[in-house]
């Protein structure tokens, strides 16, 4: 927003004394809470984005995930917060998954309880109701994902022209998931005179015209390098017959543990993981195409350790954030380098070892040799061969990673039930769903309300309407699913057409049988 800001400060190669909480400018009681924690200095990033925030700059950062990047810009977010009205929050955090939103959620609101003020996550996946009960009580502070925000401001339950501060996540991955056109339109919602935070792995491509578009003479402050450092994974580029690489790839879990493996479609994973199966291995496909259900209970199969092997698509993965990953698996290796390097760099991190497997047939061996060029590799190509692996170490074991059980919703149930109202904001995260009593079925749409977000199904069994929700229609409800849709088509449809036949799932929802993962038929 000022005009005095600096340009830009790489911190990639700074190696100086560490900067205390203290010199930063914080409020003193933000200083005591930092203490409690046993916080006393700053990150690099904290201490390059702090002041320039308190001092109102719009800034542009380039942090990677565990730079501390998130009380870089929640700390001064936190101290400028000011009293909102019912529905008018005065700041906003977009973050791409349901999964950041709970993070930045989990760091930033002690800070904001100690302040005084609310703060409240938005995401899908779950029901409206306590969204908008927390909004219509006046949260000042409110951590979204664009595709629930844009469905609350469509109902009118919530209006961002009170909004001063703007901080964009990851968006990088914004870009990715096809999220920019809505980050644009929230954005422009928002008071003309804002400051905007913008953080991102890359500040190049689209992120640079987003930079453009909202920033006012943003100090740059870059951090780390800038994409991961391919040499520090074992890679693996193995030539084998198309129908040979279910049965490699078996080998290559059993051998290394927590894997994920990507391939090219949906319906591709689905299959995988089924295959897999049969072969005694335990996968867990997480794609587009699955409800927010059944993504959360693969997730936390695969971080618990129940299941050796998670079968993703690109674009779900970008959600996943995962330690103690010990391979990676190209099953479908991908068609552009940057995509190669994304996938591979979910395993050897924060200076664990890691192994990334290709699996190749004979017409890709071409594009492979270009790739390494491209990402400055020099590997062999040749048969696979699971003696050549690496054991992974033992501090790699996926229950040696604890921060899992701490953000399971399912794990107190109790202890939800026992907190008072007024700790209302700290249940962002879903509660349990009760045991499902599920069952298949096909019906007619008898009528939905877009604007309401549901409606109600007719079974073909005679039996009593169900209730559907906006959030229970899966992809491909408006048209079928031939496999090959694309991954940027992970949003539930806002509405089913009357007469419209479906197929779906009756579980046991809050007032009765409800009608689940609803498609077209």
């Amino acid at each position: 927003m000022t005009d005095d800001a600096p340009r830009a400060t790489d911190l990639s190669t700074t190696d100086g004394p560490a900067v205390p909480f203290a010199d930063l400018g914080l409020p003193a009681s933000m200083l005591e809470r930092l203490h409690a924690q046993g916080k006393y200095d700053a990150f690099p990033i904290q201490a390059a984005v702090i002041p320039d925030a308190l001092a109102g700059r719009d800034v542009a950062g380039r942090a990677p995930t565990g730079s501390g990047k998130t009380l870089g810009f929640g700390l001064p977010l936190v101290a400028g917060l000011t009293d909102a009205k019912p529905r008018r929050p005065t700041a906003l955090v977009l973050a791409p998954t349901r999964e950041l939103a709970e993070q930045i959620m989990a760091e930033l609101n002690p800070f904001c309880k100690a302040a005084g003020h609310w703060a409240a996550s938005v995401y899908g996946g779950v029901g409206y109701g306590n969204q908008r009960k927390a909004l219509d009580k006046g949260t000042e502070l409110i951590v979204a994902c664009p595709g629930r925000l844009e469905d609350l401001m469509q109902m009118g339950a919530i209006d961002l022209r009170d909004v001063t501060t703007v901080v964009i996540d990851e968006a990088d991955q914004m870009a990715d998931m096809g999220f920019l056109p809505s980050v644009r339109r929230i954005v422009g919602e928002t008071a003309t005179r804002r400051q905007v935070l913008l953080f991102s792995a890359t500040l190049d491509g689209p992120v640079a015209k987003l930079v453009a578009d909202f920033q006012h003479n943003p100090v740059r402050h870059e951090v780390g390098p800038k994409g991961p450092d391919m040499s520090l994974a074992d890679h693996k580029f193995w030539v084998t017959a198309r129908e040979k690489r279910q049965e490699v790839s078996a080998q290559v879990i059993n051998k290394m543990g927590s894997t994920i493996v990507f391939t090219r479609t949906r319906h591709g994973a689905d299959r995988l993981a089924k295959q897999l199966g049969k072969q005694g291995v335990q996968a867990e496909p997480i794609h587009g195409g699955r409800s927010q259900g059944q993504r959360d209970r693969a997730l936390a199969a695969f971080k618990q350790g129940k299941a050796a092997a998670l079968i993703a698509t690109d674009v779900a993965a970008r959600g996943i954030h995962v330690n103690g990953v010990n391979c990676v698996i190209h099953y479908d290796p991908p068609a552009e380098n940057s995509t190669y390097v994304h996938r591979s760099g979910r395993t050897a991190r924060a200076g664990d070892s890691g192994t990334v497997v290709s699996l190749l047939e004979g017409s890709q061996k071409k594009d492979a040799r270009k790739l390494q060029r491209a990402i400055g590799l020099d590997e062999p190509l040749t048969d696979p061969d699971i003696a050549a692996l690496i054991d992974p170490p033992i501090s790699m074991r996926r229950e040696e990673t604890p921060e899992r059980e701490a953000r399971e919703p399912r794990q107190q149930p109790k202890a939800k039930r026992e907190r008072k109202r007024d700790d209302r904001f700290d249940t962002e995260a879903p509660t349990a769903a009760p045991a499902p009593d599920m069952s298949k079925g096909d019906g007619t749409v008898k009528f939905f309300n877009a604007g309401r977000g549901y409606g109600f199904v007719v079974p073909d069994n005679g039996g009593k309407d169900l209730f559907v929700h906006y959030t229970n229609i899966l992809v491909g409800a408006s048209r079928k699913n031939d496999g090959n849709q694309s991954e940027n088509d992970d949003q539930p449809y806002r509405t089913l057409d009357n007469n419209h036949r479906v197929s779906f799932e009756v579980r046991d929802g809050r007032n009765g049988p409800e009608a689940f993962d609803v498609r077209a038929v």
